[in-house]
């Protein structure tokens, strides 16, 4: 995404310099160069950091989807980096930079002015990289597989000096939810909301989600636990609704099996308090974050892009309220018949089998089949 912030009398200025770093970007070997090496620095800090949240999310897309789509690689594998020059990156141009591709959007200013300025800058310029057909683009449609990744890893010396963190195992269960294109994208993002979690040093009221059911009945019933948070990542064909959790890695198989639980009662009793308080806060955020104006052209860009129109604040808002327990109840049945989808980061001495989690799931409790030792 290309955005400018300007004065709505340099419409003119602004929309050519967006056509002419859009469609012309020079691309020199120094600035080549510089990109590859802080994309290398990126990938180092990224296995070093505190959060492993980043890295989890790309896990649990990979074992959710394996080897297709939305399960393949985000981040660049270092070997590759030297392999990018100015003909790879004008051949992804050529095949992703076309009209039908695109939207120009604009907040603040008058339509037929940005019409204008459009067809004077955008139409019938020949872009750097040529006017050839490029490659055909992938529109694979995401197959959901279900799996697990696991990638052992000593964490104790993640977080050193003066207030050091603990080291954890980090776990993170997921099922597939739906894309953003269908009517049970409103009543699983209300159910995110309703899940929530966070850190155990969250700090914060009801506005800080500290009344969701992953504070609740994990962060504040078991202190050993140092973070449950509720994520949902939709797409167009597809999507993941997962819970991430990390506890001392001698207390995994405990923390699964809660997390487990949490997914079973999802489908159990929604209160009419709890739901509605999730619905407030989901129809608040969605209007706060449409406060800023840079928000909302970026709203309407991808809105427009993703469905070839946009919904607006007050339409979104209206189909929030429409959610009733029966929908929650509904939607989270049919997620608990898919496979998990499991990634776990750390010591994983303690981690149940695939098989055991995906048996917790489909119970009646949500609890680990037991375990039979003869010594201890």
């Amino acid at each position: 995404m290309y955005a400018v912030s300007a004065d709505a009398r340099g419409l003119d200025t602004v929309v050519n310099l967006l056509a002419d770093v859009t469609l012309q970007p020079r691309l020199s070997d120094e600035e080549i160069e510089m990109t590859r090496m802080a994309i290398r620095f990126e990938l180092e800090d990224l296995n070093m950091r505190p959060d492993p949240e980043p890295l989890l999310t790309e896990m649990i897309h990979a074992a959710a989807f394996r080897d297709n789509t939305v399960g393949l690689n985000r981040f660049c594998p270092v070997e590759n980096t030297d392999k990018i020059d100015r003909d790879v990156l004008h051949s992804y141009l050529s095949s992703y930079y076309t009209p039908e591709r695109m939207v120009l959007a604009g907040v603040g200013i008058e339509h037929e002015h940005l019409v204008e300025c459009a067809r004077k800058y955008l139409l019938g310029v020949e872009p750097v990289w040529g006017s050839g057909q490029g490659r055909a683009v992938d529109r694979s449609v995401a197959q959901y597989t279900g799996g697990i990744i696991k990638v052992e890893k000593d964490m104790s010396d993640v977080s050193l000096g003066p207030t050091p963190i603990p080291e954890l195992t980090h776990i993170m269960i997921g099922l597939e939810s739906c894309s953003f294109l269908e009517d049970d994208f409103i009543p699983f993002a209300v159910l995110n909301m309703m899940m929530g979690g966070g850190g155990s040093f969250s700090a914060g009221g009801p506005g800080k989600g500290m009344f969701t059911r992953l504070y609740l009945n994990v962060l504040n019933r078991h202190h050993w636990m140092y973070n449950a948070t509720s994520y949902h990542h939709s797409y167009e064909d597809t999507g993941l609704l997962c819970i991430h959790a990390s506890a001392d890695p001698k207390q995994v198989r405990e923390m699964v099996e809660i997390i487990t639980r949490e997914f079973i009662l999802m489908a159990g009793a929604v209160g009419e308090v709890e739901l509605e308080r999730a619905k407030t806060q989901l129809k608040s955020m969605l209007m706060m974050n449409l406060e800023s104006r840079p928000v909302i052209f970026e709203d309407v860009g991808r809105q427009v892009l993703a469905t070839n129109t946009r919904k607006l604040p007050h339409e979104l808002c209206d189909l929030i309220s429409q959610v009733k327990p029966s929908d929650i109840k509904r939607v989270v049945t049919k997620m608990l018949h898919k496979k998990p989808a499991v990634a776990a980061l750390g010591d994983l001495t303690d981690l149940p089998t695939y098989e055991h989690i995906q048996a917790a799931l489909s119970s009646k409790d949500g609890r680990l089949p037991r375990l039979y030792r003869l010594f201890r």
